[in-house]
């Protein structure tokens, strides 16, 4: 059996030695690499998932598609590609970064803490999920603009990190609006 590590990582990114996944994740989390990624239908619907009661951060809330951690000396897209089969069942196409110095610390309910640099990723797939159940409870295809006003709306409902990362992206605001409170000009 592998045991799985993550890299860890100084301010810039830059790999500064590892640890292991199954004890990374405490009140004082190192950073480390991750990545987060955003799958689209060919009609532009977005996955969200609900992650697990299972999981040891955020269980049972709903975020982005699909979040992983490389493997040392895996290359970030090979990884997400491993990841979106191993947790959703999925194959991905016309995978491209979005957030390349995405970074984000977060502090769950029960005191563990998030601490990522995480490019942030879109894929697009032409089948359905196959969740693994030891990752995700559910999944929903919302349109991006529902999706943006459930995220402005009840941030509180999502991972922290989703939340940031939809704003950064500007990928789910209002019409007219850049999801950063300016205006969007057409």
């Amino acid at each position: 059996m592998v045991t799985e590590k993550v890299v860890l990582v100084d301010e810039d990114g830059t790999p500064i030695g590892t640890e292991l996944k199954a004890t990374v994740h405490s009140a004082r989390t190192p950073l480390h690499l991750a990545f987060s990624c955003h799958v689209l239908d060919p009609a532009g619907q977005v996955l969200a998932t609900r992650r697990s009661l299972g999981k040891r951060t955020w269980p049972g809330v709903w975020t982005n598609s699909f979040c992983g951690h490389p493997q040392p000396g895996e290359p970030m897209e090979d990884a997400v590609v491993r990841r979106a089969r191993d947790e959703l069942g999925l194959r991905i196409r016309d995978l491209r970064v979005v957030l390349p110095r995405f970074r984000y610390r977060a502090v769950d309910a029960a005191g563990v803490v998030e601490n990522e640099f995480c490019p942030v990723y879109e894929a697009v797939t032409d089948e359905g999920p196959r969740p693994n159940p030891d990752e995700v409870a559910e999944i929903a295809w919302p349109a991006p603009a529902a999706l943006g006003a459930a995220l402005r709306g009840a941030p509180w409902a999502f991972s922290p990190w989703f939340v940031q990362q939809a704003r950064e992206m500007s990928l789910y605001a209002a019409p007219g609006d850049d999801g950063r409170g300016g205006v969007v000009s057409r």
